[in-house]
This record gives structure tokens, sequence and C-alpha cells, in this order.
């Protein structure tokens, strides 16, 4: 049974960005109370809604009858849900369709979705009349606790996964816990993923919270909240120190850059792999390769490897279904990796549980010999 939060449970975090700086609200019965939020904070009376064809039917009318009862005219884009929807073709849409509603600076374009939904409409805010005003409504734990906050936006590529966008910050994230009672037991798993990264980063004392109390986040009520605002709260940190990830805001993709690998080699399939379930066994490789170059206890990787299949979430590249291709096909994507400089490669690795840190210049020999060890023989 779903636990429920009291209406006097919600929480807010700020992201310090100075005269850019927004407010992150967290808490049940968000999306009613969207209109008002929003009124309060908008100089214009138009927004664009994005939305998915799975998040359409449960939210959107529920949306645009609280904008309605504000006074804010709305027009809504349903896109296919779907990874592969952050594309070109997509985003053209949305800029057509933002650019049809005469929506003005002083408007705003409002994501009402995942992190696809969020990275793709985002994208298409920063560049419609050269920057539109940017509101993120995500309903799915992932982009709750991850994409939705701190401003990178983006489409994938042939050549890898977001690496083509723009860093354009929301005005406003409101993260209605309510709406993850409708997500999917594997789409909760993925985002938690994210969850726990935040506590291998740099807060060992969240990650040993997590391993006694995960159920219970898994349940409801306050410790999901208290999961969620935690999460938060490590990233609008983050954020705040390093906007455009020139060096701390790179340890938030701990486990990423293997992750982002094997989403490049599943082609983006949900059916095989979703991002969190990239970003669960990215963590463990993370781990398995620190203890492989002598900075972390093999046993830092064992405890992580532990908790993330007590949860359900895959650990391990034997685990995703219709194989996978050789270790230099894999090292190609990592090549692509956004986090590369002048070539050098470049890992969040650690020394321990909440000790991470960004490694320059990780040979790739090591790479793909330590890929051809952990590939499903």
């Amino acid at each position: 049974m779903t636990a429920t939060a009291p209406a006097n449970a919600r929480r807010t975090v700020r992201v310090d960005l100075g005269d850019r700086s927004y407010d992150i609200l967290i808490g049940p019965g968000l999306i009613a109370a969207a209109g008002r939020e929003i009124a309060s904070r908008l100089k214009g009376r138009k927004i664009a809604v994005v939305t998915d064809a799975h998040v359409a039917p449960l939210y959107l009318d529920n949306f645009m009858a609280a904008l309605k009862a504000e006074g804010i005219e709305a027009v809504s884009l349903v896109l296919p849900a779907g990874e592969k929807t952050k594309s070109f073709e997509h985003l053209i849409s949305v800029c057509d369709s933002v650019l049809a509603a005469r929506i003005e600076r002083n408007d705003a374009v409002v994501a009402l979705g995942g992190g696809v939904i969020g990275d793709l409409t985002g994208f298409a805010a920063g560049i419609a009349r050269r920057g539109s005003r940017f509101i993120q409504v995500p309903t799915s734990l992932l982009a709750q606790v991850d994409s939705s906050v701190g401003g990178k936006t983006g489409i994938n590529s042939p050549h890898g996964k977001n690496l083509i966008g723009i860093f354009h910050q929301p005005d406003l994230v409101l993260a209605d816990t309510d709406v993850l009672d409708t997500l999917s037991l594997r789409e909760f798993r993925a985002g938690y993923a994210e969850v726990a990264k935040y506590g291998l980063i740099d807060k060992p004392d969240f990650f040993a919270w997590l391993e006694k109390s995960w159920r219970a986040v898994f349940a409801g009520g306050e410790a999901r909240i208290e999961a969620i605002a935690t999460s938060c709260q490590a990233k609008a940190d983050v954020v705040a120190a390093d906007e455009r990830e020139n060096g701390q805001r790179a340890l938030l993709n701990l486990g990423h850059t293997f992750g982002h690998a094997l989403e490049a080699a599943t082609q983006y399939d949900s059916a095989r792999l979703v991002h969190g379930e990239g970003v669960s066994i990215g963590m463990v490789l993370a781990y398995q390769f620190s203890a492989r170059m002598n900075l972390a206890s093999p046993d830092d990787g064992k405890r992580v490897e532990a908790h993330l299949a007590d949860v359900g979430l895959p650990t391990a590249m034997n685990q995703i279904a219709g194989g996978l291709p050789p270790a230099d096909v894999l090292m190609d994507a990592i090549a692509q990796d956004k986090k590369v400089k002048g070539g050098k490669l470049t890992f969040i690795l650690t020394r321990g549980v909440g000790q991470s840190f960004v490694a320059d210049d990780v040979p790739q020999s090591e790479v793909i010999a330590f890929l051809k060890e952990k590939l499903p023989k």
C-alpha cells in the first residue's frame, strides 16, 4: 500500500543563481496547485505545455484546468513517449508550436513529463525567440531528482546521448510526489538509481540511510519526500557552485560515462535498458574500475552492488537483454562523452562510498581491458 504524505509535507529547495535563482517545490498536490504557483511568478499570461502520449491522459487535463482557473491561456502539444523523441525532428515541432502560439519572452514553456520531455522542451525554450521562460513539471522520479534541476537541456545524436543542447535554467520546478504512484516499478527503480547516486558522490550518511529506508521511499509518504528533497538540495548546491560543469558539477555524472555508452549500444531501446538502469550498472562499474586502479577497496563496490540489487536494479552488463557489442565499440561511445577534454578520457571515480572525484586522463588501455573483463563471454 502506498503511504500518503500530509498536505503540509511540502518542501522548497532554492537553486541559488543570483538573479536567475528559482525554487523547486516538492510534495503532494502540486499539479492541482500549479496555476497558483505559476501565476504568482509569471509576468506573462500565456503558456505552451509540452507533454507525451503516456503522461497526457493522466495529468494534462488537470494541469490545463489549474492554469485556466488562474486566467492563464494555454495550448498543449503531445509528443510520442520514449527516448527517441529527443531528436531534431521533435525539437523543430516544439519550436514551431511555441512560435505558433505566439509565446513571448515573459510567457512560458512548460515541460509536463519525464526526463525526455524536460530535456527536449528546455532546449526548445532556450532557443525559441532566443530564450523563453521555462517551467519544469517532472512526472518521473528520475526527472524530479535529476534532469529537471540544473538547466541541462538537449537531444540525442547518432554519435551519443545529449550531445546537442544548451544550458537553460528553468524559472520554477514543480515536483508533485503524488504522480509517482502511477509509475511502473521499473521506472521508479530507474529513478532511484539517481537518488542513490547523490549518496555515493559525497553523502555517505544519506547512502546509509537509503540502505535502511529504501522500502519506505518506495512506499511513498514522507520518506519519499525526504529522499527527493535531499537529492534536489544536493544537486542545487552543486549547480550553484558550478553551473556549466567546469569542475565540481562533473561529479553528478557518476556512473554516466559507462551508462551512456551502454544506452548507445542498445540504440536507446527502452525495452532493453532505460537510463536509470544504465546509471545503476555504470555506478557499479565505476566502483569496480576504481578498485582495479587501486583507488578504492573492492568491498565498496560490493556494498554498492548489493544495495542496488536489493532494490531490483541491474548491476552487471550481462543483465542487458540482447547482448552488447565488443569492448572497442563501447570505447568509441565513451570517447564521444561530453566530459572528454583534449581527447583525454575523464571518469568520475571513487576512493570509497561518498568519496567520488574527477579523474582526468584515464588510460584508454585500462578501460578497454576492464570492459573486456566485464563484458559477457
